[in-house]
């Protein structure tokens, strides 16, 4: 099962993971970038240093997922479920984050130049200065 399995280096870039089950997988330092995971189930996967630009995340749900130090810059992860994941030092610049559900999320150091958080629930987030965000 793909969520049992240690997939630690894996390179599925350009690949079709739409509606995968990767909960709990370990895919630290994946290569998958530009892959499609579209309504993935990526709950509480380790995501550490994996390559994701360009990646389509759509709707994924990454709670609680692991992505510090994660290359995830032009993702689209618009209306992605981020709850309290960790992007410390992720690269999330020019990343589409419209809508995505970012409470709690612990993005310190992350670099969003360029990102686009429209519409992006960050109550509670920790943001790249360290300090937390509080809605307006």
């Amino acid at each position: 099962m793909a969520s049992e399995s240690d997939l630690k280096r894996a390179k599925a870039g350009d690949k079709d993971l739409h509606g995968a089950d990767l909960s709990w997988a370990d895919l630290t330092q994946a290569n998958l970038s530009h892959a499609t995971l579209t309504e993935a189930n990526l709950v509480g996967a380790k995501l550490g240093l994996a390559s994701l630009g360009g990646a389509i995340l759509v709707g994924a749900n990454l709670g609680a997922a692991d992505l510090s130090f994660a290359y995830l810059a032009e993702a689209n992860l618009s209306k992605a479920n981020l709850y309290k994941a960790n992007l410390v030092c992720a690269k999330l610049w020019n990343a589409d984050l419209r809508g995505a559900r970012l409470e709690n999320a612990n993005l310190e150091d992350a670099y969003l130049r360029g990102a686009n958080l429209d519409g992006a629930n960050l109550r509670g987030a920790t943001m790249p200065d360290g300090k937390k965000y509080k809605a307006k």
